[in-house]
């Protein structure tokens, strides 16, 4: 049975639709502050709060719109139960470095909960407790095996046999008293208090280059630069990659979510499951009492699935076989990135850069790893010590595991470089209907085409602007996909993720 007749036509974050979001202005002359942020997520923002609470002058710069990035598309968990992390890192990177990953996250829930609460935040923030579960026995002994990391790290944990939700479960771990709200509810209020402390804030701007000179400038496509002491990069990917090589050492992923409208009782607690493909359970309170069911996973490395929409079509039948539901009114996907070993980049670009800063690689976490991202930052950027910035450090290079995961992820890469080249396609322009795209053949040479809903044909070429794989379609966000380091573009071409700079080429 297919689902795909009751999932919506376009892909659209709740967060995003049911939140409105000030506009700002586009940058439309030179300015000069003391610190400039690219990137207006949940990193970007709380650090901004952070520095203007501090007295610091900040121009926080984003090239679409504030929280539209993997922040809006978000399942918004803020929890330091990162699935099963804790023995992985103990084993990669040892025991003590495992706490500060702990501690660091911890910090970060504590920072959002006494945020709400001080500042009487309606974002519809609850405390649930956390679980990962699993049906498969092979993952029997690694949920014990994690419950002994825990006690070795000191997190409060517990394996149950069942869990208050009616989906089946062998065992799971449980941490308590974690919590889950609404992005953007949340972080509006962080803009309201940043910008009465004079933080200025653009819009559809994008920052294409920095100048290392004294004082820093940030030169932007509206032909414009901003001038500033110090230079953060939270754009979820690097946009300027030339000192840091994130290329080649950040595994860009995607995956999916589809909200399910239900009037029935929803148990509380936030799940995901320990085996792929992954399934991510939590609820959220909408209008007259009715919530919405929050089904995420399917996750896969970007422009390496043939068919996208399919994914929404899995995660709605799980959700309709185990709950009791009216329809599916939104479905939203997410890009993330991770590191080479599962911790965030976050600090100086280089370690003789002392002045940019990056931060990035949050690997689906990023309620909690960006605000410890922002917490972190802060600390650097006014001069405060913190325990954190070597665990962190975007210099740091672990022979185990970033060697080997360093060479699996780049053999990946010169793959679907070399099967891109030699894909030969049968399609042709005139074979298209309306509202789909593909890879054809035109003129003699591979480009990828979509006819939209008027019937208006677009063609780019297929080679993608970074370093020369071919993109892939994605057939649910109708955008081109790069499989090699996860650059993604429009039907039409334009640079909607990085670490592409300039769109792919039209072809007349």
């Amino acid at each position: 049975m297919s689902f795909e007749h009751r999932l919506p036509k376009n892909s659209e974050s709740y967060w995003l639709q049911s939140e409105q979001l000030t506009n700002f202005q586009q940058l439309h002359k030179d300015i000069h502050t003391d610190v400039v942020i690219i990137g207006a997520g949940i990193t970007g923002i709380t650090l901004a709060h952070l520095l203007t609470q501090s007295g610091v002058k900040v121009v926080l710069l984003d090239a679409d719109r504030i929280m539209n990035g993997t922040t809006g598309h978000t399942t918004a968990k803020v929890t330091v139960q990162h699935g099963l992390i804790y023995d992985k890192l103990i084993k990669q990177i040892g025991v003590e470095k495992a706490k500060l990953y702990f501690e660091a996250n911890n910090q970060a829930l504590d920072f959002v909960k006494n945020t709400v609460s001080q500042c009487k935040i309606q974002c519809d923030f609850s405390e649930q407790d956390a679980y990962v579960y699993t049906n498969k026995d092979e993952y029997m002994e690694e949920l014990v095996k994690e419950l002994e990391a825990y006690k070795q790290i000191g997190i409060n944990g517990e394996l149950v046999n069942d869990l208050p939700i009616s989906i089946p479960v062998k065992r799971a771990i449980v941490v308590r008293n974690q919590a889950q709200f609404h992005p953007v509810k949340y972080l509006n209020h962080l803009v309201e208090e940043m910008m009465k402390n004079g933080c200025i804030v653009i819009e559809e701007t994008t920052a294409i280059n920095i100048d290392y000179s004294t004082p820093k400038k940030v030169l932007t496509n509206r032909n414009h630069e901003i001038k500033a002491k110090k230079v953060v990069i939270a754009t979820h990917f690097p946009f300027y990659d030339l000192k840091g090589l994130f290329f080649a050492r950040l595994e860009p992923q995607r995956s999916y979510v589809v909200a399910a409208r239900r009037k029935q009782n929803y148990q509380g607690g936030m799940y995901i499951s320990a085996e792929s493909p992954t399934r991510s359970i939590r609820s959220t309170p909408v209008k007259d009492g009715e919530h919405l069911l929050l089904i995420g996973g399917e996750g896969h490395k970007v422009g390496q699935d043939a068919d996208m929409m399919n994914n929404y079509e899995i995660l709605s039948q799980f959700t309709s076989e185990h709950f009791q539901v009216e329809d599916f009114p939104y479905r939203w996907s997410a890009q993330d990135l991770v590191t080479m070993d599962d911790v965030p980049y976050v600090g100086n670009i280089t370690e003789n850069e002392q002045d940019v800063y990056v931060a990035t690689g949050y690997a689906k976490w990023g309620m909690t790893n960006g605000t410890a991202a922002a917490l972190l930052l802060s600390d650097m950027i006014l001069g405060r010590d913190n325990q954190y910035t070597n665990l962190y450090s975007p210099s740091r290079f672990s022979l185990n595991p970033t060697l080997k995961k360093l060479v699996s992820t780049n053999l990946d890469v010169a793959k679907h470089l070399i099967k891109g080249k030699l894909e030969n396609p049968e399609r042709t322009k005139e074979d298209f209907q309306q509202n789909e795209g593909g890879v054809i053949l035109h003129n003699g040479k591979r480009a990828g085409c979509y006819k939209d809903e008027q019937g208006i044909v677009h063609i780019v070429d297929t080679t993608c602007s970074h370093l020369g794989c071919e993109v892939a379609w994605n057939n649910s966000e109708r955008s081109w996909d790069c499989p090699c380091h996860g650059s993604r573009f429009s039907y039409k071409g334009e640079v909607l993720e990085g670490p592409a700079e300039t769109p792919l080429e039209k072809i007349e």
